[in-house]
């Protein structure tokens, strides 16, 4: 769009061709009088055309409003975002259930040397679950939770992991599992009963995987802060390769009308909170405002870490954006986000390679390591092998990556012998891949 000097520039130029033109329709006498005045009249209208255009120019040097951009409001489709090296994804999840693993020092070991010799490359291990850090947190510890997990000889188990599997070639990525998600009875619902959440009739729990769950409210700042000092606590402490937060860094769209988030939202909008939870504008609000926080939370790990990888593990995007206000396609396109891996959990093939071929898949995968979650069986819910091998080859045809829920499933309580599993994971990664740091 033109700015005022260049319209205004435009206009003198075309009022000196106008009277060029008129002069030649005048008498004689006319044209005389105003010949001897044309010199000054030139000379005017020249330096206010020059003047006009230096303005101009001056004022091009200074970058336009629009520039700067707060994050919550930026509009994803103008945003380029940075293209990083393509790395395939091997990966594993290390949950709770795998803990009596990990809790011995040779157990750990023998996890990985075993991870290694099918070549995987990346292990993702839980260290927030059920209102509990799974190491020593003294940002746990000042808010009233007393326990974390130890391993059997006291040792700190995340740090025996990474320097195991660093040894040996792997990445560690721990996993903040739970999100803004805490039991009612944790320690941390009871002492900050300020800090939750709640649906339109005053409720405050859901039902979940893992069970009837409460939600933090991802709008507090002293609910941001106590997430973002976890996570800088880990960053900071351990030799980590990075971060991961799954489709729990979110907020079921249900939630969010308790008083402080009613009164951010007037005072922000000049409107009344809808009533209707799956109102559009009300779930942009929220969803803005978990991707600001992202936003801060992304700078606040590099500031610590810099080749820390900043990585997130959603729900497809139409779910997790409509049901669970997590706009994670825009995270991507903040460039706040250096691996993605999406959970498929569908154990039907052409559903689940439906979900692998979406845009939102088709155009993530061209800037950061994409992969696909894929669910190896559950203690009471066995996965074939089969079932395995055929969602992974569909997953290496469309050139993304694997990480599997969880450890123990990949061959204990399953369908087959723990041989025959193994060998069948090894058909799938003939070869190691080395992933590197950012």
């Amino acid at each position: 769009m033109k700015n005022q000097f260049e319209t205004q520039s435009l206009q003198v130029r075309a009022r000196l061709v106008n009277l060029f033109r008129k002069l030649n329709s005048l008498n004689l006498a006319t044209y005389r009088l105003l010949k001897r005045c044309l010199p000054l009249v030139f000379v005017i209208s020249f330096s206010t055309v020059l003047l006009l255009d230096n303005l101009q120019s001056a004022i091009a040097q200074f970058p336009p409003a629009a520039t700067i951009i707060q994050p919550d409001i930026v509009e994803p489709e103008i945003l380029q975002p940075r293209q990083l090296p393509r790395q395939e994804i091997r990966g594993v999840w290390m949950s709770t259930n795998d803990f009596n693993v990990l809790k011995t020092h040779s157990g750990t070991k023998d996890a990985v040397t075993q991870l290694r010799r099918l070549n995987f490359n990346t292990i993702y291990p839980v260290v927030w679950n059920s209102g509990y850090t799974k190491f020593p947190s003294i940002t746990a510890k000042r808010a009233g939770i007393p326990f974390f997990f130890k391993g059997a000889d006291g040792q700190d188990m995340l740090a025996d992991l990474t320097s195991q599997a660093h040894r040996q070639g792997l990445l560690v990525i721990p996993w903040f599992e739970f999100g803004f998600m805490v039991p009612e009875t944790s320690e941390l619902a009871l002492n900050y009963p300020q800090w939750l959440t709640q649906k339109l009739d005053g409720s405050q729990t859901s039902n979940s995987a893992a069970g009837e769950v409460a939600w933090l409210n991802p709008f507090h700042p002293q609910v941001q802060q106590f997430i973002q000092n976890l996570v800088l606590e880990v960053v900071s402490q351990y030799d980590v390769d990075g971060i991961q937060f799954d489709d729990h860094m979110s907020l079921p769209r249900e939630f969010g009308f308790d008083p402080y988030t009613i009164s951010l939202y007037t005072q922000e909008t000049q409107k009344p909170a809808p009533n209707n939870p799956a109102d559009q504008a009300w779930i942009k609000w929220r969803a803005d405002k978990i991707t600001a926080f992202m936003v801060q939370l992304n700078q606040a790990v590099k500031a610590r870490k810099p080749y820390a990888i900043f990585s997130v593990s959603p729900n497809y995007y139409d779910h997790a954006y409509k049901f669970h206000l997590q706009d994670w396609l825009n995270w991507v396109r903040l460039s706040i986000v250096d691996e993605l891996v999406m959970q498929v959990y569908d154990t039907n093939l052409a559903n689940f390679t439906n979900k692998i071929n979406r845009p939102e898949i088709l155009e993530t995968k061209q800037y950061i390591p994409t992969a696909i979650g894929i669910m190896a069986g559950l203690r009471n819910r066995p996965v074939s092998i089969q079932q395995i091998k055929s969602q992974v080859r569909s997953a290496q045809q469309n050139d993304l990556g694997v990480t599997f829920f969880y450890y123990e499933s990949l061959w204990n309580n399953a369908q087959e012998n723990v041989e025959l599993r193994q060998a069948g994971f090894q058909t799938l990664f003939p070869r190691f891949a080395r992933r590197s740091r950012i």
